[in-house]
């Protein structure tokens, strides 16, 4: 039987590792990892330049540490590091998931808050707004877009000044036409199984034609999730387990 190594989770944006804690409580499955990227529940050195492929290197560096090939699962703009990544350095996985692949169609137009924060001036309000508030107001506002407790307050606690100059710089790297080239190395991911998660009710990572388009492109398997939004891990973990389940035990 051939080897390979672990289940490496990597989270999204405004997050930290703790929004996967309903998800891998319904896993059978031990040999977890969960990457936090630099601002996102780890720390920003002040040399990172928190960039879309500063994010795409800091991933490839952190599989490499890995004995055998993973099996890489991302969500939000953890699914566009981890497709990022794979495009480039597909021996360093044995799978890869991803819940961003909409993000990667042509025709993607990013949804309002990121291009508040894509804009000069307002960005830097919109975020110092969200990481300066209180704690509870933040634990209120995670509340407000649908995550129960106590993930709410493993993601509050996260939401920092390191990850509102995480927030710009990598939004701003971001800015179109990037996702668009970049998804010309689309092909390059189906080296290894895919599997593109496609939540219904997520609006802000393109729609689910879009993030079909891109699935298909990258050789990948899709798979709608039903009643749930861009938090599904959070709204259906069981759910999201099976899924992810079915698929490893699928793999050759």
């Amino acid at each position: 039987m051939t080897s390979h190594g672990p289940a490496v989770f990597v989270h999204g944006n405004p997050e930290t590792s703790a929004v996967w804690g309903p998800l891998l409580g319904e896993l059978a499955r031990s040999d977890v990892v969960c990457l936090s990227p630099p601002g996102f529940g780890a720390p920003l050195p002040g040399s990172f330049g928190a960039g879309m492929e500063d994010y795409r290197d800091w991933l490839i560096a952190r599989l490499e540490a890995f004995r055998d090939p993973v099996d890489l699962v991302g969500h939000d703009w953890g699914g566009a590091h981890v497709l990022n990544a794979v495009m480039q350095r597909p021996d360093l996985v044995r799978s890869w998931v991803s819940d961003a692949m909409g993000l990667f169609d042509p025709d993607y137009v990013w949804h309002p808050l990121a291009q508040t924060w894509q804009t000069p001036g307002v960005g830097e309000q919109s975020v110092h707004a969200l990481t300066g508030a209180t704690l509870a107001q933040r634990v209120d506002g995670m509340h407000q877009l649908g995550i129960t407790s106590p993930v709410a307050e493993g993601l509050a606690t996260g939401q920092d000044a390191q990850m509102a100059r995480a927030i710009l710089a990598l939004y701003r790297s971001a800015i179109q036409p990037a996702l668009s080239d970049a998804a010309g190395h689309l092909p390059a991911a189906a080296a290894r199984p895919g599997l593109a998660l496609s939540p219904l009710e997520d609006d802000t990572t393109g729609t689910d034609d879009s993030r079909r388009r891109a699935a298909q492109r990258a050789g990948a398997k899709f798979v709608t999730l039903e009643g749930v939004g861009h938090w599904w891990m959070v709204q259906d973990p069981h759910r999201g387990a099976e899924v992810l389940s079915a698929f490893w035990a699928a793999l050759p």
